[in-house]
């Protein structure tokens, strides 16, 4: 059975109880009364099923196309009663399959932006306009705010924000009251907006320098979530959208807006989510003599439980640390904050020895949260003397760049936390020399390859040692490079959900 868009069921709807009321002929008639066109009011091509993927030329614009002069020959005369239905009903399918196309390409967008930019591709293709715009701002207040444009940049953009609120078809869509009420369909039709009297000097001005002379606007709107924002289509030339061309956009636009409202609740998802990873992850790091610090950290689609953290200890020492709980989502990322602020209170009071606390973070994860695992590692740093006591637990060995060696740090194999009854793993002791620099890292660095550990871990490799002597000096240029070398298309790139975070300490 043909699957059909929620919008094109409510349109065919629509005709099929017209037709049961008062049969074909007359809802025919009241569909599109005779001697109407049913597209914009100037010539235009012929309708056909399916879509162009590209915006077409404004309506208005296009020159009227010949009719074919090859007729079957079982086809009707022009003037018998069935070819006015046929052409009729031929038209209301081309409607139908285009509504059902636009709709579908609409619900393949996963994105917010992308989601305002098809509106507008298919706004266009319905109404024969070439340029548009559409300003997000949900009338909860809580945002996100936004604005997108076809066919125009941003200095057109600009533009268009000098012009009063009030004075633009969106804006007053937006400042109506009544906008998004229930049951309440409005529209602003402008068809030749410089003949306008009383029309706001600026706006004739940015009409003017823009090359536009009409608009047709609709709002975004929701049952539940109510006004979502107003979207504009702007014409060449002076021209009106006709009645069926304005019945199907209404549709589309009622499709959409609930489109629109489930990725605006995603979206603030997703930022509650980035912001509470944010403020569970150090601020800054802490400025300690001998040594210099820089962290890395991207943060997957759906947020994970992947940290670093750099405290100042007693005595002159520093405590470093990565990790990662595994899973992803808010409850990832609050099972890292957690983890985390007990590996800081574990660290001022046996910080010297780093087995102690893995083993007391170990103990803490499999009494709270049985559920879940991790990797950590932890280091003892004073770095007076230059030395460097490491602990791990399941997680990836440091490695450390300098002039003379590029070389991962052997530590010894050990079980994640929470993995066995009883963790345990012996200590391992380091020594950088002065202008070396040690490189702590997750797992999602090496995963976000898409390569086999060992070749990951080779890439690693290589990306270190081919840090340019100018920029040796600097922990940060160093971690941007490596960042740059094992992820050149950027580390939110690509399908990985994976957490990203590298941390950089260079020893004078």
């Amino acid at each position: 059975m043909l699957d059909i868009s929620s919008p094109v069921r409510v349109h065919l709807e629509t005709l099929l109880a017209a037709h049961n009321d008062m049969g074909v002929c007359d809802a025919i008639e009241q569909y599109a009364p005779a001697g109407k066109p049913t597209a914009m009011n100037a010539p235009h091509v012929p309708k056909v099923a399916g879509i162009d993927p590209t915006v077409p030329s404004p309506a208005h614009t296009v020159a009227p196309t010949a009719r074919s002069t090859s007729v079957p020959p079982d086809a009707p005369a022009p003037g018998a009663p069935g070819a006015a239905l046929q052409d009729r009903l031929a038209g209301w399918v081309s409607d139908l399959t285009t509504l059902h196309e636009l709709t579908g390409r609409l619900a393949r967008t996963d994105t917010l932006d992308g989601a305002l930019r098809e509106v507008l591709r298919a706004g266009a293709a319905l109404l024969g306009a070439r340029r548009g715009l559409v300003a997000l701002e949900p009338a909860d207040g809580l945002g996100p705010d936004t604005t997108a444009g076809l066919g125009l940049s941003h200095a057109d953009l600009g533009h268009i924000e000098t012009v009063p609120r009030a004075a633009t078809s969106h804006g007053r869509l937006l400042e109506d009251p009544l906008t998004g009420v229930p049951g309440r369909e409005s529209e602003l039709v402008r068809s030749d907006l410089l003949a306008e009297e009383g029309l706001d000097p600026q706006h004739r001005a940015v009409a003017i320098r823009l090359g536009y002379a009409a608009s047709y606007a609709l709002p975004l709107t929701t049952e539940a979530a109510g006004a979502l924002g107003a979207a504009v289509w702007l014409y060449d030339e002076p021209a009106e959208p006709a009645g069926s061309r304005r019945h199907l956009a209404k549709l589309y636009t009622r499709y959409a807006s609930d489109h629109l409202a489930r990725l605006v609740e995603l979206d603030r998802a997703r930022t509650a989510a980035a912001t509470l990873r944010e403020e569970l992850m150090p601020s800054r790091l802490p400025p300690v003599a001998g040594v210099r610090l820089a962290a890395r950290h991207r943060t997957g689609p759906r947020g994970g439980g992947d940290w670093h953290d750099a405290l100042p200890l007693p005595d002159a020492a520093l405590g470093l640390s990565v990790g990662s709980v595994t899973g992803s989502g808010p409850g990832a990322v609050a099972a890292m904050g957690r983890l985390r602020a007990a590996l800081r209170a574990y660290a001022v009071m046996e910080g010297e020895d780093p087995v102690a606390v893995l083993s007391d973070l170990e103990l803490l994860l499999r009494l709270t949260e049985p559920a879940r695992s991790a990797t950590a590692l932890f280091a003892y740093c004073e770095p007076a003397l230059r030395k460097i006591v490491f602990a791990g637990a399941g997680h990836s060995p440091p490695l450390v760049v300098g002039e003379r060696r590029t070389e991962f740090v052997e530590t010894s194999l050990s079980a994640p936390l929470g993995m066995l009854a009883c963790w345990e793993a012996p200590s391992v002791e380091f020594s950088p020399e002065p202008g070396e620099t040690v490189l702590l890292y997750t797992d999602g660095l090496l995963r976000r390859t898409g390569e086999a550990v060992d070749r990951a871990f080779a890439r690693l490799h290589a990306a270190a040692a081919c840090v340019p002597r100018g920029i040796r000096e600097d922990p940060g240029a160093i971690a941007d490079h490596v960042l740059r070398a094992m992820l050149p298309a950027g580390p939110g790139a690509g399908d990985s959900e994976e957490d990203v975070v590298l941390l950089a300490a260079r020893f004078d």
